[in-house]
């Protein structure tokens, strides 16, 4: 084996030009493979990076998103009367009543607007159900004053100004007064402020949604239970990390989908020219396939050698597609988050299972492009061959 493969590695050598752009043909289509696994892989990172285990969302039932829930102040009062709910070390409960509204802001460099999430959250219990979020820049919003925090993704792409400044929305100018970085998840794309100030600026008499931190991450079934058997409620309750996981199935399977198929098509050139490469290696040696066959060597011996020789183009091809695709792990993209039709912020992601889809696939492209070759080259008469010296 360890002959065989010698003696392919060392073809591929012999024939340098050849191989660098059959492998480089091989590899586009593989850049491509893994630049569509890469935006889906970040795009579900961002979003259930988002969530946490031990804390419980509450929307109205049969909403998908908290944009379309809404929730009384009723129905909060008594969600937080729950006993499986958290305290913290001040003895306060760890649940947060917020409102989500959207509003239109210009990006940097373009004439057009995009959809901004303004979440309206609770001063302190807010960010201390969410550990990932801490400002970096300026301070936290104050209770019942005109002040919000910007998202990191936000600051940076968005005609928002930075801190000190203004930015009018719901009939009135509000302060920023920081930034926060919310470790690459979906807040990066949020504006936080005061959720009653806000409420009473957007004229909006009920809440969004409760965040609540559960004592034990194994309550949640018994306060989901709780939730629907009350009959003065009609929320559910949901795993924070499952309700943002389920917003990136949608748009993370269509990328999928769609990317796979077009790398399909090329993939289908990558193949064609992998073939062609190995038709003219076969062609070209003819008399050593011939005294290779006369020391001994078995037609699968010699089907085998060619087969290894294509595979490892492909695995060449591959390694190639993916030294360029590691390099978009760099950027960060924004997007229409289908669930919420607001902004959302993401960066490309590589990750292991990427990595070994990505050669697996060049690997299969190298097989189907050297079958037929090889087939051909082990099926040879050992006369002929010889003959053609």
């Amino acid at each position: 084996m360890f002959i065989l493969a010698r003696y392919s590695y060392r073809n591929l050598w012999v024939r340098r030009l050849t191989t660098c752009l059959t492998a480089g043909g091989m590899g586009l289509v593989v850049f491509v493979f893994a630049s569509v696994l890469m935006l889906a892989e970040g795009l579900e990172k961002t979003l259930v990076s988002t969530g946490s285990k031990g804390n419980a969302l509450f929307i109205r039932r049969s909403s998908e998103t908290e944009v379309q829930s809404i929730l009384t102040r009723q129905d909060a009062s008594i969600l937080e009367a729950f006993p499986e709910i958290g305290t913290n070390d001040r003895g306060e409960r760890l649940a947060a009543r917020e409102l989500i509204v959207l509003i239109s802001l210009k990006k940097h460099g373009a004439r057009s607007t995009a959809n901004v999430v303004i979440r309206g959250a609770k001063p302190g219990i807010s960010f201390d159900l969410r550990p990932q979020v801490r400002i970096s820049e300026g301070r936290a919003f104050r209770p019942g004053a005109s002040e919000i925090v910007l998202g990191r993704s936000i600051a940076q792409r968005f005609q928002v100004g930075g801190v000190g400044q203004t930015l009018a929305f719901g009939m009135r100018n509000w302060t920023i007064v920081g930034i926060m970085d919310a470790a690459g998840s979906a807040f990066d794309s949020e504006i936080w402020g005061d959720a009653d100030l806000i409420m009473t600026a957007f004229r909006r008499p009920v809440y969004s949604s409760l965040l609540a931190r559960l004592r034990s991450p194994s309550d949640f079934a018994a306060i989901k239970e709780r939730a629907l058997k009350d009959p003065r409620l009609t929320v559910e309750a949901r795993r924070e990390i499952d309700y943002y996981a389920s917003q990136s199935e949608l748009m993370a399977r269509f990328i999928r989908i769609l990317g796979i198929t077009l790398t399909m098509i090329f993939s289908i050139g990558a193949v064609i020219g992998s073939m062609v490469t190995m038709y003219a290696a076969v062609a070209n040696r003819i008399s050593e396939i011939g005294v290779l066959r006369a020391l001994g060597f078995r037609r699968t011996t010699i089907l085998a050698a060619f087969l290894m020789e294509s595979i490892l183009l492909g695995f060449f091809g591959g390694c190639l597609g993916l030294a360029a695709a590691s390099f978009m792990d760099k950027l960060t993209i924004s997007t229409i988050n289908w669930q919420t039709f607001s902004e959302l912020s993401f960066r490309f992601t590589l990750s292991r299972p990427i990595v070994l889809n990505a050669l697996s696939f060049a690997s299969i492209m190298g097989f189907l492009g050297g079958a037929l070759p090889a087939v051909r080259a082990s099926r040879m008469n050992i006369v002929e061959a010889l003959s053609l010296r």
